[in-house]
């Protein structure tokens, strides 16, 4: 057996304990339950598990866990006291002191003025001029990504993503210049939460794509997708994933009626231009594409 397939095979074991996370984020963090499902010692795991995803697993779990929140503060009346408990906080206080050392605000401010508060003088008519400059169109090229389904909540995507790395690892197919897309198939306001489709994808090389698709042949849980090419309305989002619902509402709700545009027959897709686990959530910048026929 080869370095590749050693790491594979840590790999592999080290996935189950994401998806158990990512499953169980309103339970207690149980580090010997953990050790359990990776089927490694109790004594080292936690070690292996940081040096392969450059975080602990405690870190992991709080940086979930406050993502999670978020979404509630920004898409929810959920009580404040509630989502702290529910964020695994014993105290309001200490759910808050944490909250706000990420996000730099507490959470009722959050609440009140988020990167999705900007969108609501638009969505009520009162400052559509400005907020209609901030789309782009844009022509973008067809492209072939590598690709992870999801089901259920698209603030959870973040599970096909850790899944389709860890395989993009396990080939040595990891690339510094790839790029981070999701594609979103369902309306959060009609489908049932459970059942939202969306794919984890990542844009790489030309020079890599035969490896990619022979290991794709030989692997089901993992896809090669097709966007398509041709206008797009883009609009840059800079702030919390969480608050983006506002902004798909405004970008349908009022940019797209009132553009004259129709939107063609395919997917959104968003693009992530830097990396959630080495960038505060204020400054993350995510590309929003609506495609338009």
């Amino acid at each position: 057996m080869n370095e590749s397939d050693h790491r594979a095979r840590y790999e592999t074991r080290l996935a189950r304990v994401l998806d158990h996370i990512y499953d169980h984020l309103d339970e207690p963090l149980d580090i010997g339950r953990l050790a359990e499902i990776a089927c490694l010692s109790p004594y080292h795991w936690h070690r292996i598990y940081q040096a392969m995803y450059g975080e602990t697993v405690a870190t992991t779990v709080r940086r979930l866990r406050l993502h999670r929140a978020a979404g509630f503060l920004a898409n929810s009346s959920m009580p404040i006291a509630e989502i702290a408990e529910r964020s695994g906080y014993s105290s309001l206080q200490s759910f808050s002191r944490t909250f706000r050392a990420v996000f730099g605000v507490p959470p009722a401010q959050y609440r009140r003025q988020g990167a999705h508060s900007r969108f609501r003088p638009a969505l009520s008519g009162d400052d559509q001029m400005s907020m209609m400059r901030e789309v782009t169109i844009r022509s973008v090229e067809p492209m072939e990504v590598v690709s992870v389904d999801h089901v259920g909540p698209y603030m959870q995507i973040g599970k096909a993503f850790d899944a389709l790395f860890g395989w993009l690892g396990q080939h040595n197919l990891l690339a510094g210049e790839m790029r981070m897309i999701g594609l979103f198939f369902d309306d959060p306001s009609v489908v049932e939460e459970q059942k939202l489709r969306s794919k984890a994808a990542v844009l790489l090389p030309g020079r890599v794509m035969d490896e990619v698709r022979t290991a794709v042949a030989a692997n089901g849980g993992v896809s090669l997708t097709r966007i398509r090419g041709g206008e797009y309305a883009v609009l840059r989002h800079v702030g919390p994933y969480s608050d983006m619902r506002a902004a798909y509402e405004w970008l349908y709700g009022t940019w797209l009626v009132q553009s004259g545009r129709e939107a063609a027959d395919a997917p959104a897709f968003e693009e992530y231009l830097n990396n959630p686990k080495e960038t505060a959530p204020a400054e993350l910048v995510t590309e929003i594409c609506l495609p338009l026929g």
